[in-house]
């Protein structure tokens, strides 16, 4: 594992064992131009190493094989949950592999429930209720399909940051 260096305001530098500071997950459809095209320049500004599918993925390459260690290999995981996240398969299953991170590393997940109700994503009702009743419909193997629901869940459980309309609440 490569060891990256942040330069903090006083000049200091700080070695730290991971790759990235943080992995941003989130669906492109709705928040890329947006929202995460803004929180990732800000992020990037501060000199904080920040791994985002579009920016480091190339075309061409095997998808998982980027991702999956890139979540292993970051301090901070950044979930944007929106209205459209469960209806990716890819995005569930980072879900499930930042939560795995979040125990076996201690990893810090932050999610942020962008314009959904957090009671929605914890029940799994509308988009995200939806979306996992269409995975089961298309899936054969149950298993899955209960991992992506518990995590789901398990992520709408932890403190975070919500943006609605008006501005953030937390």
């Amino acid at each position: 594992m490569a060891l990256s260096t942040i330069s903090s305001s006083s000049s200091s530098s700080v070695t730290s064992p991971w790759l990235y500071d943080v992995f941003l997950s989130f669906r492109g459809e709705d928040t890329c131009d947006t929202f995460i095209a803004h929180l990732y320049h800000a992020l990037i500004q501060k000199g904080i190493r920040t791994f985002i599918d579009d920016d480091e993925v190339k075309r061409g390459d095997e998808i998982s094989t980027k991702l999956l260690p890139a979540i292993e290999d970051s301090r901070i995981s950044i979930i944007v949950l929106s209205k459209n996240y469960a209806s990716s398969t890819w995005c569930l299953d980072e879900l499930v592999k930042i939560l795995e991170c979040k125990k076996s590393k201690q990893q810090i997940v932050l999610p942020v429930f962008y314009h959904v109700d957090l009671s929605d994503v914890r029940h799994q009702r509308k988009s995200f209720g939806k979306a996992l009743v269409k995975h089961g419909e298309k899936m054969n193997v149950d298993v899955k399909l209960q991992l992506w629901k518990a995590a789901v869940r398990e992520v709408a459980n932890l403190s975070g940051y919500h943006l609605i309309r008006n501005g953030w609440y937390f």
